[in-house]
């Protein structure tokens, strides 16, 4: 008996371990990646960060997207300062990454997660190259290049349908950023972005990717008002 409460006694310190090595390792990668960010010239700030049950950290009992929101800092203080962005990952490591869309920044067009890879495979059917695209947990998110209001308007004015399950987030927006941890899970790239230097290079136009992605939101459900990542 002895042995074996010492041999559990030994598992649960290594599973302790195990998840202390676990969170160190994913701390240094939100942290590279955030300065990541930072050189291409993407702005960025912490996201609230979920609760180990999944629930968000904010006071909203039923938080749409559990973790993965500004709270403090607010987003307008998003930067690309390397030290701003040095000093919050130390002092939070496991907070998502938040790219403030719009401005200067990349933009994104979002669509249902089960829509995602189709999504991908019509864009390809149709030779169209797509730029960084973030696979979230309920969402897939793809990068464009900066549009304003004006623009985006003049896109959707021409379309017969535009699905509510296709969202654009354009200034005043945020997208969550690999490999954030959120109340729903990880954050990953399903396509990833090139190289730093590259700044804004790599991204796509909106206008050309529009009509592929209104046909792949068609397909997917139509989830309402109700936010999500």
């Amino acid at each position: 008996m002895r042995e074996i409460l010492g041999e559990r006694r030994s598992n649960d310190n290594n599973n302790g371990l195990g998840d202390e090595r676990a969170a160190a390792d994913l701390g240094r990668a939100l942290r590279r990646a955030a300065l990541d960010c930072a050189e291409r010239g993407w702005p960025v700030l912490p996201g609230v960060g979920a609760a180990p049950d999944g629930s968000c950290r904010c006071p909203r009992p039923e938080c749409p997207v559990p973790g993965a929101h500004p709270d403090d800092p607010q987003l307008l203080t998003a930067t690309t300062d390397r030290r701003m962005v040095r000093w919050w990952w130390q002092r939070r490591p496991s907070a998502p990454i938040l790219l403030a869309t719009g401005g200067r920044a990349p933009c994104a067009v979002s669509v249902p997660a089960v829509a995602g890879p189709g999504a991908l495979a019509a864009l390809a059917a149709h030779g169209l190259a797509t730029g960084p695209v973030v696979a979230g947990p309920t969402r897939w998110s793809l990068l464009v290049r900066p549009y304003g209001l004006p623009e985006l308007g003049e896109l959707l004015s021409v379309q017969d349908r535009v699905p509510s399950s296709l969202r654009f987030h354009g200034e005043g927006g945020y997208v969550p950023l690999p490999p954030s941890p959120t109340g729903r899970g990880l954050v990953a790239w399903a396509r990833k972005p090139a190289e730093p230097a590259a700044g804004q290079g790599g991204l796509p136009d909106v206008s050309g990717l529009l009509a592929a992605l209104i046909e792949a939101g068609l397909s997917a459900p139509d989830q309402g008002s109700r936010l999500a990542y």
